[in-house]
């Protein structure tokens, strides 16, 4: 009963937490006081320039032109459907910046603030621009919608939850069973899953924006297809994953890819930019 107790206790202390609102659903999201934009963005700006400091950017070729190009097109098209939907200033404290950094990881990343990098390992599996614009409008939904705050956020409750339980039981078998139990399901049971959630929503975020940048919806399923064929089927079993399965992720790309379509078309796009290799 006791043990039953720890678990009640340490679950009512994570329901406190502080909230701010996703300007893409409206939602309430987790966000902790220190995880503030104000906080994050001037950190975020610090390490971003240390990174290109200590690694190998490339800059002038047409390769990097591109993700310059590509980047600021998903931009401009993030500010035009957040001015569209009551969201004006959104971006004011946002310093966009977009680096090719040359390195045979196939990854991308887009830091809170804007500011993004490329690796050139991911160009060949890319192919085309319309899919440098998915990866593009996906890592920079990921920063607009505030992931890593909340990210951030639940980590620092995940932390107290284990100190709670572990100040709250005295008995050391019990405070083992507890370590145990709470690792694994706290882990399994919400981070992961919150991971996860994070990406399918980048993923429909970001297919928006692609659309209104001009770019054709449908390329999205089109590179992870050919993003599953890199891997070459070596991922771990989805609930133990930070994202959701390949397969998961090409069926919700192609059910979102006409409502991005539709939502493109509100703002003028009839036509997408053909899809031909750079």
């Amino acid at each position: 009963m006791k043990f039953k107790s720890s678990i009640t206790l340490v679950l009512t202390l994570l329901i406190f937490f502080s909230c701010a609102t996703n300007p893409f659903t409206g939602k309430s999201t987790l966000a902790l006081p220190g995880t503030e934009n104000s906080s994050l963005f001037p950190t975020s700006f610090a390490q971003y320039n240390q990174f290109l400091n200590e690694n190998n950017v490339i800059t002038g070729t047409t390769e990097a032109q591109m993700i310059t190009r590509v980047g600021q097109r998903i931009a401009v098209a993030a500010e035009r459907w957040l001015n569209a939907n009551g969201n004006q200033g959104y971006l004011n404290d946002y310093q966009w910046d977009y680096n090719l950094v040359k390195d045979d990881v196939i990854n991308a990343w887009c830091m809170p603030g804007g500011k993004i990098v490329f690796y050139t390992g991911i160009l060949p599996v890319a192919e085309n621009e319309a899919a440098i614009a998915a990866i593009m409008g996906h890592e920079v939904a990921h920063a607009l919608a505030n992931h890593g705050q909340q990210r951030m956020s639940a980590g620092m409750l995940q932390q107290i939850g284990a100190v709670a339980g572990n100040i709250v039981l005295k008995d050391d078998n019990d405070r083992a069973l507890f370590n145990q139990a709470y690792g694994v399901g706290s882990q399994v049971g919400v981070m992961l899953p919150f991971s996860r959630s994070h990406e399918t929503e980048a993923d429909r975020i970001g297919l928006i924006l692609t659309g209104i940048a001009g770019y054709n919806p449908d390329e999205a399923a089109n590179l992870w297809r050919r993003m599953g064929e890199a891997s070459g089927g070596q991922a771990p079993p989805e609930f133990l994953s930070t994202h959701p399965a390949t397969a998961t992720r090409i069926a919700n790309l192609e059910a979102l890819a006409p409502t991005a379509k539709a939502e493109a078309k509100k703002f003028g796009v009839q036509s997408f930019r053909p899809v031909t290799p750079y």
